[in-house]
Protein backbone atom coordinates (compact mmCIF):
# COMPACT_ATOMS: atom_id res chain seq x y z
CA UNK A 1 0.00 0.00 0.00
CA UNK A 2 2.89 2.43 0.89
CA UNK A 3 4.60 1.53 -2.23
CA UNK A 4 8.89 2.15 -2.03
CA UNK A 5 8.11 4.90 0.60
CA UNK A 6 9.79 4.64 3.91
CA UNK A 7 8.12 4.05 7.20
CA UNK A 8 7.73 7.79 9.03
CA UNK A 9 6.00 6.54 12.09
CA UNK A 10 5.12 3.00 13.55
CA UNK A 11 3.77 1.82 16.62
CA UNK A 12 2.82 -1.35 17.70
CA UNK A 13 0.24 -2.17 20.06
CA UNK A 14 -0.19 1.14 21.98
CA UNK A 15 -2.14 0.82 24.66
CA UNK A 16 -2.51 3.84 27.58
CA UNK A 17 -5.21 3.76 30.06
CA UNK A 18 -6.78 6.41 32.59
CA UNK A 19 -7.36 4.51 35.86
CA UNK A 20 -10.13 2.04 34.55
CA UNK A 21 -9.94 3.71 31.40
CA UNK A 22 -8.75 2.27 28.26
CA UNK A 23 -8.13 5.53 25.88
CA UNK A 24 -6.06 3.59 23.66
CA UNK A 25 -6.50 -0.22 22.82
CA UNK A 26 -3.58 -1.67 20.81
CA UNK A 27 -3.32 0.79 18.52
CA UNK A 28 -1.43 -0.22 15.33
CA UNK A 29 -0.24 2.84 13.22
CA UNK A 30 2.12 2.47 9.91
CA UNK A 31 2.24 6.34 8.87
CA UNK A 32 4.51 6.95 5.00
CA UNK A 33 6.74 9.20 4.29
CA UNK A 34 5.44 12.51 2.62
CA UNK A 35 2.02 10.82 3.89
CA UNK A 36 -1.41 12.92 5.05
CA UNK A 37 -2.76 10.67 7.43
CA UNK A 38 -5.68 11.69 9.50
CA UNK A 39 -7.18 10.24 12.61
CA UNK A 40 -10.69 10.60 12.79
CA UNK A 41 -13.16 10.05 15.08
CA UNK A 42 -15.66 12.27 17.18
CA UNK A 43 -14.78 13.53 20.84
CA UNK A 44 -13.79 10.55 23.64
CA UNK A 45 -11.81 8.30 20.43
CA UNK A 46 -8.76 8.71 21.70
CA UNK A 47 -7.73 11.01 19.14
CA UNK A 48 -5.74 12.99 21.57
CA UNK A 49 -4.61 10.57 23.51
CA UNK A 50 -3.04 8.69 20.66
CA UNK A 51 -1.31 11.72 18.95
CA UNK A 52 0.35 12.84 23.08
CA UNK A 53 1.90 9.39 22.83
CA UNK A 54 3.49 9.48 18.97
CA UNK A 55 5.40 12.88 20.07
CA UNK A 56 6.29 11.47 23.54
CA UNK A 57 3.91 13.81 26.01
CA UNK A 58 2.40 10.23 27.44
CA UNK A 59 4.08 7.14 27.90
CA UNK A 60 2.08 4.13 26.99
CA UNK A 61 1.05 1.23 29.65
CA UNK A 62 1.98 -1.00 26.58
CA UNK A 63 3.43 -0.70 23.13
CA UNK A 64 6.35 0.53 20.69
CA UNK A 65 6.75 3.86 18.92
CA UNK A 66 9.36 4.29 16.05
CA UNK A 67 9.98 7.62 14.39
CA UNK A 68 12.07 7.36 11.36
CA UNK A 69 12.88 4.42 12.22
CA UNK A 70 14.09 5.39 15.80
CA UNK A 71 12.38 4.61 19.28
CA UNK A 72 10.60 7.19 20.03
CA UNK A 73 11.35 7.13 24.19
CA UNK A 74 15.06 5.09 24.37
CA UNK A 75 16.30 7.86 21.52
CA UNK A 76 14.76 10.77 22.91
CA UNK A 77 17.41 13.33 22.01
CA UNK A 78 16.93 12.58 18.29
CA UNK A 79 13.60 12.04 18.07
CA UNK A 80 12.61 15.14 19.19
CA UNK A 81 14.64 17.14 17.15
CA UNK A 82 11.95 14.85 14.47
CA UNK A 83 8.72 15.79 15.44
CA UNK A 84 6.80 19.17 15.22
CA UNK A 85 3.25 19.05 17.64
CA UNK A 86 0.44 21.50 17.70
CA UNK A 87 -1.79 20.52 20.61
CA UNK A 88 -5.54 21.69 20.61
CA UNK A 89 -3.73 24.04 23.62
CA UNK A 90 -1.18 25.29 21.51
CA UNK A 91 -0.31 28.75 23.48
CA UNK A 92 1.14 31.77 21.46
CA UNK A 93 2.29 34.84 23.21
CA UNK A 94 -0.37 37.65 22.81
CA UNK A 95 1.77 40.56 23.94
CA UNK A 96 4.26 39.34 21.47
CA UNK A 97 4.15 40.04 17.90
CA UNK A 98 4.23 37.86 14.91
CA UNK A 99 7.81 37.76 14.44
CA UNK A 100 8.93 37.91 17.93
CA UNK A 101 6.44 34.64 18.73
CA UNK A 102 8.37 33.21 15.93
CA UNK A 103 11.93 33.85 17.18
CA UNK A 104 10.68 33.03 20.47
CA UNK A 105 9.71 29.08 19.43
CA UNK A 106 13.12 29.02 17.06
CA UNK A 107 15.31 29.95 20.22
CA UNK A 108 13.72 27.18 22.43
CA UNK A 109 14.49 24.96 19.41
CA UNK A 110 17.67 25.93 19.00
CA UNK A 111 17.31 27.48 15.28
CA UNK A 112 19.91 30.37 14.41
CA UNK A 113 18.80 33.35 13.68
CA UNK A 114 19.93 32.63 9.96
CA UNK A 115 18.00 29.79 9.80
CA UNK A 116 15.16 31.35 11.96
CA UNK A 117 14.81 34.31 9.45
CA UNK A 118 15.12 31.75 6.38
CA UNK A 119 12.62 28.76 7.42
CA UNK A 120 9.93 31.32 8.68
CA UNK A 121 9.79 33.70 5.70
CA UNK A 122 9.43 30.62 3.83
CA UNK A 123 6.52 29.32 6.08
CA UNK A 124 5.39 32.82 6.48
CA UNK A 125 4.32 33.46 2.21
CA UNK A 126 2.92 29.81 2.45
CA UNK A 127 0.62 30.78 5.11
CA UNK A 128 -0.17 34.38 3.81
CA UNK A 129 1.39 35.87 7.51
CA UNK A 130 4.20 37.71 5.61
CA UNK A 131 2.63 40.96 5.95
CA UNK A 132 1.50 40.59 9.74
CA UNK A 133 5.01 40.09 10.94
CA UNK A 134 4.65 43.02 13.20
CA UNK A 135 1.30 42.81 14.19
CA UNK A 136 0.51 41.37 17.98
CA UNK A 137 -0.57 37.98 18.28
CA UNK A 138 -3.69 39.18 20.18
CA UNK A 139 -5.24 40.81 17.38
CA UNK A 140 -5.06 38.24 14.64
CA UNK A 141 -7.82 36.45 13.99
CA UNK A 142 -8.48 32.61 14.88
CA UNK A 143 -7.73 31.54 11.45
CA UNK A 144 -4.57 33.74 11.37
CA UNK A 145 -3.65 32.22 14.92
CA UNK A 146 -3.69 28.89 14.29
CA UNK A 147 -1.18 29.54 10.68
CA UNK A 148 1.20 31.23 13.25
CA UNK A 149 1.02 28.29 15.40
CA UNK A 150 1.48 26.41 12.29
CA UNK A 151 5.07 28.66 11.64
CA UNK A 152 6.03 28.61 14.90
CA UNK A 153 5.76 24.45 14.84
CA UNK A 154 7.83 24.36 11.32
CA UNK A 155 10.41 26.96 12.32
CA UNK A 156 12.70 24.09 13.66
CA UNK A 157 11.97 22.14 10.84
CA UNK A 158 10.56 18.93 11.95
CA UNK A 159 10.53 15.72 9.45
CA UNK A 160 6.91 14.48 11.09
CA UNK A 161 4.27 17.08 11.89
CA UNK A 162 1.40 16.05 13.88
CA UNK A 163 -1.65 18.12 14.67
CA UNK A 164 -4.49 18.14 17.31
CA UNK A 165 -7.94 18.98 15.54
CA UNK A 166 -5.74 22.46 14.30
CA UNK A 167 -9.16 23.72 12.69
CA UNK A 168 -11.46 23.51 15.59
CA UNK A 169 -13.24 26.61 16.11
CA UNK A 170 -11.97 28.32 12.58
CA UNK A 171 -13.58 29.49 10.18
CA UNK A 172 -14.88 28.21 7.12
CA UNK A 173 -12.47 30.13 4.91
CA UNK A 174 -9.22 29.83 7.10
CA UNK A 175 -10.28 26.12 7.29
CA UNK A 176 -9.56 25.47 3.92
CA UNK A 177 -6.71 27.58 3.77
CA UNK A 178 -5.18 25.65 6.32
CA UNK A 179 -5.85 22.58 4.17
CA UNK A 180 -4.51 23.67 1.31
CA UNK A 181 -1.53 24.92 3.17
CA UNK A 182 -1.47 20.90 4.83
CA UNK A 183 -1.45 19.76 0.86
CA UNK A 184 1.32 22.02 -0.04
CA UNK A 185 3.84 21.14 2.92
CA UNK A 186 3.06 16.86 2.62
CA UNK A 187 5.32 17.28 -0.53
CA UNK A 188 8.19 17.89 2.17
CA UNK A 189 7.65 16.83 5.17
CA UNK A 190 4.89 13.58 6.78
CA UNK A 191 1.75 15.17 8.36
CA UNK A 192 0.04 12.80 10.88
CA UNK A 193 -3.41 15.28 11.97
CA UNK A 194 -6.67 13.80 14.19
CA UNK A 195 -10.14 15.95 13.30
CA UNK A 196 -13.54 15.09 14.22
CA UNK A 197 -15.10 16.24 10.71
CA UNK A 198 -15.13 13.61 7.47
CA UNK A 199 -14.84 16.30 5.26
CA UNK A 200 -11.69 17.34 6.41
CA UNK A 201 -10.44 13.47 6.19
CA UNK A 202 -11.60 13.61 3.01
CA UNK A 203 -8.18 15.20 2.27
CA UNK A 204 -5.86 13.07 3.61
CA UNK A 205 -3.94 10.15 2.05
CA UNK A 206 -5.10 7.72 4.26
CA UNK A 207 -7.39 8.03 6.97
CA UNK A 208 -8.21 5.97 10.63
CA UNK A 209 -11.24 5.92 11.53
CA UNK A 210 -11.58 5.73 15.22
CA UNK A 211 -13.97 4.95 18.05
CA UNK A 212 -13.56 3.66 21.55
CA UNK A 213 -10.01 3.61 21.54
CA UNK A 214 -9.74 1.42 18.22
CA UNK A 215 -9.17 2.09 15.00
CA UNK A 216 -11.68 0.74 13.07
CA UNK A 217 -10.13 0.69 9.82
CA UNK A 218 -7.44 2.50 8.04
CA UNK A 219 -7.69 2.89 4.23
CA UNK A 220 -7.60 6.20 1.66
CA UNK A 221 -10.93 7.60 1.74
CA UNK A 222 -11.73 5.94 -1.90
CA UNK A 223 -11.12 2.64 0.05
CA UNK A 224 -13.19 3.11 2.91
CA UNK A 225 -16.17 4.58 0.60
CA UNK A 226 -16.08 1.80 -1.95
CA UNK A 227 -16.39 -1.04 1.30
CA UNK A 228 -20.12 0.53 2.07
CA UNK A 229 -20.83 -2.74 0.91
CA UNK A 230 -25.03 -1.61 0.79
CA UNK A 231 -26.68 0.66 -1.27
CA UNK A 232 -27.00 4.20 -0.17
CA UNK A 233 -30.31 6.41 -0.14
CA UNK A 234 -30.82 9.97 0.15
CA UNK A 235 -34.13 10.89 1.04
CA UNK A 236 -35.57 14.72 1.10
CA UNK A 237 -38.93 15.05 3.27
CA UNK A 238 -39.79 18.23 4.73
CA UNK A 239 -39.89 16.48 7.69
CA UNK A 240 -36.20 14.84 8.31
CA UNK A 241 -36.32 13.85 12.01
CA UNK A 242 -39.77 12.17 11.69
CA UNK A 243 -39.29 10.63 8.95
CA UNK A 244 -36.10 9.45 10.26
CA UNK A 245 -38.08 7.45 12.87
CA UNK A 246 -40.31 6.38 11.07
CA UNK A 247 -37.62 4.50 8.57
CA UNK A 248 -35.92 3.28 11.73
CA UNK A 249 -39.32 1.22 12.70
CA UNK A 250 -39.01 -0.77 9.03
CA UNK A 251 -35.36 -1.47 8.61
CA UNK A 252 -32.18 -1.76 10.86
CA UNK A 253 -32.15 1.63 13.46
CA UNK A 254 -27.90 2.04 12.09
CA UNK A 255 -29.07 1.83 8.77
CA UNK A 256 -30.82 5.33 9.40
CA UNK A 257 -28.97 8.56 9.93
CA UNK A 258 -29.79 12.26 9.57
CA UNK A 259 -27.66 13.70 7.12
CA UNK A 260 -28.47 18.09 8.14
CA UNK A 261 -31.67 18.58 6.05
CA UNK A 262 -31.44 15.10 4.32
CA UNK A 263 -31.99 11.29 5.90
CA UNK A 264 -29.54 8.78 4.43
CA UNK A 265 -30.81 4.96 4.39
CA UNK A 266 -27.95 2.36 4.01
CA UNK A 267 -29.47 -0.80 3.16
CA UNK A 268 -30.80 -2.78 0.89
CA UNK A 269 -33.92 -1.90 0.18
CA UNK A 270 -35.64 -0.19 -2.70
CA UNK A 271 -36.49 3.59 -3.25
CA UNK A 272 -40.61 2.86 -3.74
CA UNK A 273 -40.11 0.83 -0.10
CA UNK A 274 -38.80 3.42 1.54
CA UNK A 275 -41.28 6.07 -0.20
CA UNK A 276 -44.30 3.79 0.68
CA UNK A 277 -43.39 3.75 4.07
CA UNK A 278 -43.11 7.36 4.74
CA UNK A 279 -46.46 7.67 2.47
CA UNK A 280 -48.19 5.87 5.13
CA UNK A 281 -47.44 8.57 7.63
CA UNK A 282 -48.30 11.33 5.50
CA UNK A 283 -45.01 12.36 3.92
CA UNK A 284 -44.00 13.37 0.17
CA UNK A 285 -40.65 12.15 -0.08
CA UNK A 286 -37.82 12.40 -3.45
CA UNK A 287 -35.38 8.60 -3.25
CA UNK A 288 -32.47 8.71 -4.96
CA UNK A 289 -29.58 6.55 -4.40
CA UNK A 290 -25.68 7.98 -3.78
CA UNK A 291 -22.09 7.31 -3.54
CA UNK A 292 -21.26 6.21 -0.17
CA UNK A 293 -19.82 9.03 2.06
CA UNK A 294 -16.94 8.71 4.44
CA UNK A 295 -19.28 9.73 7.38
CA UNK A 296 -21.59 6.68 6.11
CA UNK A 297 -18.61 4.48 6.19
CA UNK A 298 -17.94 5.29 9.37
CA UNK A 299 -21.05 5.29 10.70
CA UNK A 300 -21.75 1.98 9.73
CA UNK A 301 -18.55 0.56 11.17
CA UNK A 302 -19.04 2.01 14.43
CA UNK A 303 -22.80 0.90 14.66
CA UNK A 304 -21.53 -2.61 13.84
CA UNK A 305 -23.36 -2.56 10.06
CA UNK A 306 -21.10 -4.30 7.20
CA UNK A 307 -18.57 -2.36 5.95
Amino acid sequence: MNGERAIAVRTTGLVHRFGAITAVDGVDVEVAENQLYGIVGPDGAGKTTLLRMLVGVLAPDAGKITLQGLDLFEERAKTRLLLGYMSQAFSLYEDLTVAENIAFFAAIRGVSRKDRDVRANRVLEATGLAPFTKRYAGQLSGGMKQKLGLVCTLVHEPKVLFLDEPTNGVDPVSRREFWEILGDLRQRITIVVSTPSLDEAERCDTVALMAGGKLLRVDSPAGLRAAVSVPVWEVEVDQPFHAAAILAKTMPKQAVQLFGDRVHVCHATTPDAIRAALSAEGHTSRVNRIEPSLEDAYVRLVTGGVA
